[in-house]
């Protein structure tokens, strides 16, 4: 599709269109019937946990994968931002902005030689200050690297963003990004969403950066499984938050409306339906008369009874279901030694952790950050004792302590999740299906077929349910729904024992209230 020009791509931006997208691996449907219109100017955000579907449909759009059915319509100028660098292994940095500014360069060329043809595709591309916006971008996404210098030696996170680079100096009708905000800093997560902003094409991305979504997208789209499929939402993080705030108001005062009338209903057909006139006493009315209406009362009373039975009926099987009751972390304190949680002197761990000191109070909220490398996620082990260190590290007596880690790691997976649950937490603790955080009908699957974000939830049952006095949060945020999300943090400000959070999510970082410790590389 697109319209004919001199140059090998469509001439204005395009929309990209999918009807009815079918996509399964194996035994399970990740996509089921899912359709999307994304017009030049809209920038659609793809949200949802791990396993929702959001790479898959992103390549379904880019053509990489094949949908079992549905259709995807492209413009012919698309770029998709999670493909390996297409470069044989001795190509260098500049072969890679050479192939990035080919067809701006092209554009400029045909232009300079009079072609009228190529000037729209020329304006498109900003052709005539390519090189030095070039050189901006490698600026602004952190890549001061010699452009002689072999893609072999790039880590991966600097190849990442070169790969990132290349699509935003190609401008394409059309950009797909996969979690493009890993690997950047904040200074160049802040550029990229300028560069995305200024792009007149279409942009749809998958992100769990809220602070992302919220400066970059027009819209929402949520993939986590819903009655009506997923639900699209106009505006940015901020507009979605407020939209799920009056959705979940709407769905309580429904629900609470409807249990008012079912009460109503009940007692309608055991007793007020029942409550006639004809039981009063008869007076001095004539017995042909009396009959006459004690007749017609009975008709009345029989209709009264069977509308409110059929109503009844239409609402106990249809009746809206009672929403999930918020996430809270309980913890009980009077079982413990009095005194700080914890107290950590001189503490080391060889390459990876160097903190003189820190003492962690008994309701203490405490946000741990810095850079990959830094020990963030080491902090948090020697905390929860998965972790030997040099020093002086002291807990206080009794304390519990629950770390969610970063990996998932359940021992024996193929066990369901009620399984692993009551081995973790014992008898005694709320039911697993009662916390909100597995859906009903996946808590009697194995273990190894859940995703990596119900996984994540399941560990996080485990720890709601332990009700620790320190509780240990390594980057909370990630592979999670962002509804959870905000669940989650705002149970944070209401735990009653202690709180540590690591994490580099912007938004968390932006709203949090507490301590904040910045540690930086040993």
């Amino acid at each position: 599709m697109g319209a004919n020009c001199a140059l090998p791509v469509v001439c204005m931006p395009a929309a990209l269109l999918a009807h009815d997208l079918v996509r399964s691996y194996r035994d399970r449907t990740v996509l089921d019937g899912v359709s999307l219109t994304a017009t030049p100017g809209r920038r659609i955000g793809l949200i949802g946990e791990n396993g929702a579907g959001k790479s898959t449909l992103l390549r379904l759009l880019a053509g990489v994968e094949e949908p079992d059915a549905g259709q995807v319509e492209r413009p012919a100028d698309l770029g998709y931002g999670h493909q390996e660098l297409a470069f044989p292994a001795d190509a260098t940095v500049a072969d890679v902005l050479d192939d990035a500014l080919r067809e701006a360069r092209a554009a400029v060329d045909a232009v300079e030689s009079g072609d009228t043809s190529a000037v729209d595709r020329y304006l498109d591309l900003e052709a005539w200050d390519a090189d030095r916006r070039a050189e901006l971008v490698l600026a602004g996404l952190g890549l001061d690297l010699d452009h002689a210098r072999p893609l072999s030696t790039l880590s991966g996170g600097q190849r990442g963003r070169l790969g990132l680079a290349a699509l935003l100096m190609r401008r394409p009708s059309a950009l797909l990004l996969d979690e493009p905000t890993n690997h950047l800093d904040d200074d160049a997560a802040a550029f990229l969403e300028e560069q995305l902003r200024k792009l007149p094409g279409v942009v749809v991305v998958a992100s769990h950066d809220r602070a992302f979504l919220d400066a970059v997208c027009t819209d929402l789209v949520d993939l986590d499984p819903a009655v009506d499929g997923p639900t699209r939402y106009g505006g940015g993080y901020t507009d979605y938050l407020a939209t799920r705030r009056a959705e979940r108001a709407r769905w309580e005062q429904r629900y609470a409306d409807e249990q008012d009338e079912l009460r109503v209903l009940r007692h309608s057909v055991a007793v007020t339906a029942r409550t006639v006139s004809h039981n009063k006493p008869r007076g001095n009315e004539p017995k042909l008369f009396y009959g006459f209406k004690g007749g017609r009362v009975e008709s009345q009373v029989s209709r009264r009874v069977r509308n409110a039975r059929q109503r009844l009926d239409e609402l106990e099987r249809d009746q809206v279901r009672k929403p999930p009751t918020p996430l809270t972390f309980t913890a009980t304190l009077g079982d413990a030694a009095p005194g700080p949680a914890a107290a950590l002197r001189d503490v080391r761990v060889p390459g990876r952790l160097a903190l003189d000191r820190l003492d962690i109070g008994a309701h203490d909220r405490l946000l741990v950050t810095g850079a990959n490398g830094a020990g963030k996620s080491t902090l948090l082990a020697v905390l929860a004792g998965r972790l030997a260190a040099g020093g002086t590290v002291h807990l206080r007596r009794g304390l519990r302590v629950g770390l969610l880690a970063q990996d998932i790691a359940i021992e024996r997976p193929e066990r369901t999740a009620r399984q692993v649950y009551a081995d973790r937490v014992g008898p005694a603790t709320v039911p697993l299906v009662d916390l909100g955080l597995i859906a009903p009908r996946d808590v009697d699957r194995p273990v190894t077929e859940l995703s990596v974000g119900q996984r994540r939830r399941l560990e996080l049952a485990m720890l709601v349910a332990a009700a620790p006095q320190l509780l240990l949060l390594d980057e909370p945020t990630n592979h999670l729904s962002p509804a959870l999300v905000e669940e989650l943090e705002a149970a944070l400000t209401s735990s009653p024992g202690a709180v540590v959070v690591a994490s580099h999510d912007r938004w968390l970082r932006r709203r949090w209230d507490g301590r904040e410790l910045r540690l930086r590389r040993p």
